[in-house]
């Protein structure tokens, strides 16, 4: 087994410990997170080469689910197999998702108070222009050419306009990608595959034992779930879901939240859509994946219908199988294709469809960005919308001037004094309660 620039491998309790310290310390979304990763494994410990690093980035962003949670995945069993690879993922969640469980808790039972209301006015305000920043960084990043600009305006008048399921926006792109890699690869920007040693011999046996392995374990609380409270059941019902989401959550987790807040609110009735942003300020000011604030959806939505259950104990349950079901994929992915790393390097036609899906990501992050902006803003919409429109307009009579005053005061602090996200949450969370006094 190769390694990075130290002589030997790093022992199990050394990746403990390293892990354990990266997962207590990942703020700053999966940015900030593949950041730290690199300096704590690539810089200080050399562990892993730089080459290596980037090629399993770059591996991780061919899958669902959360890439800096992946990554760690991958670090831990390029190291020490499948006993590196499920310690170093679960610490890297392990600690944020105590966190968010604890926070869930207070809120569920505080949200109804009046200085609980005005602290997450301030919350939800910032969310508005962290998710704003964030449409800019992948566009950024992702559309260099005008067919993926194309394909991003496309996919924002699919979601925005047309309601059309995410799954089949994502699941569209990735096709079209697929057939433009092999006849118009310029279109993606696409470089052909350039190395020319020989490959490995395909991992068949490893791949399967991971599926079969990991798929029961994803499916194993489904069973209990099924045989002791049935299909009716909210747990049933988030355990599917959240199951469903872990499959299509390409582009990381801004790009899924779209979907998961039109279902769990219009489609579940699960929480509202001031409670989904909630959600998200709490995960942004929490370490671990951003994809955590599924974990508070579950809560939420078990402690609101927890028969036979006392509602404590609902709520815990469901946030255990939300975070179960969405982070056991994740294990999956990793056992059964890091085998297959090299191999995919190579896969050109797999990485247009990987292209056309990220690009697409950025017209799914852009209708997020007016989803929140229009219910951040506007207290009210009018559900008697006119028949040649699609969808609802605000009630203009609505708009909320102390939001709109903190959304401002949030993208100044985030684009012209480059404050980070944690300060930015904390001031305008501040300001929610001054401007309640008034």
């Amino acid at each position: 087994m190769e390694f990075g620039v130290t002589a030997s491998p790093p022992t199990f309790s050394e990746l403990v410990r390293t892990f354990a310290r990266i997962g207590c310390l990942s703020f700053g979304g999966p940015a900030g997170q593949i950041a730290l990763m690199h300096r704590e494994v690539v810089e200080e410990r050399g562990w892993v080469s730089e080459d290596q690093y980037l090629h399993a980035l770059n591996f991780c962003h061919f899958l669902p689910g959360p890439e800096a949670q992946q990554l760690a995945t991958w670090i831990g069993w390029k190291l020490h197999g499948w006993r590196g690879g499920l310690a170093a993922g679960l610490l890297f969640v392990v600690p944020g998702a105590l966190v968010i469980l604890a926070l869930s808790v207070l809120y569920a039972f505080a949200a109804r108070l009046d200085w609980f209301a005005a602290l997450f006015l301030g919350i939800k305000a910032a969310v508005l222009a962290i998710v704003v920043q964030a449409l800019l960084r992948i566009a950024g990043r992702a559309l260099g050419t005008r067919f993926k600009q194309g394909l991003a305006l496309v996919a924002f008048l699919a979601l925005a306009v047309f309601s059309l399921p995410f799954p089949l926006v994502v699941l569209g792109a990735g096709v079209l990608g697929f057939a433009v890699a092999a006849l118009r690869p310029d279109w993606l920007a696409l470089k052909p595959a350039s190395s020319t040693l020989p490959l490995p011999p395909r991992p068949w046996a490893a791949s399967l034992r991971a599926v079969l392995i990991w798929g029961a374990i994803w499916a194993a609380p489904m069973a209990l779930v099924l045989a002791t409270v049935g299909q009716d059941h909210v747990l049933w019902q988030i355990g599917a879901f959240f199951s469903q989401l872990a499959v299509v959550t390409f582009g990381g987790a801004y790009a899924v939240l779209a979907y998961m807040a039109q279902q769990a609110v219009s489609g579940f009735g699960w929480l509202s859509t001031g409670e989904m942003a909630d959600g998200l300020g709490l995960a942004e000011t929490t370490p671990g994946p951003l994809i955590l604030v599924t974990q508070f959806v579950g809560y939420l939505a078990a402690f609101r219908a927890p028969e036979p259950f006392s509602p404590l104990v609902a709520g815990l349950l469901g946030a255990g199988l939300t975070t179960w079901v969405t982070f056991a994929p994740c294990f999956l992915w990793i056992f059964t294709f890091a085998p297959w790393i090299e191999r995919l390097e190579q896969a050109v036609k797999l990485k247009g469809a990987l292209a056309a899906v990220t690009a697409s990501i950025v017209g799914v992050i852009a209708s997020l960005a007016l989803w929140f902006g229009g219910h951040v803003l506007f207290r009210q919409f009018d559900s008697g919308r006119p028949a040649d429109l699609p969808f609802n307009l605000p009630v203009w009579e609505s708009f909320d001037g102390q939001a709109a005053l903190l959304t401002g005061l949030s993208a100044v602090l985030l684009f012209g004094l480059k404050w980070g996200v944690v300060r930015v949450l904390g001031l305008a969370a501040l300001g929610g309660l001054i401007l309640a006094q008034f």
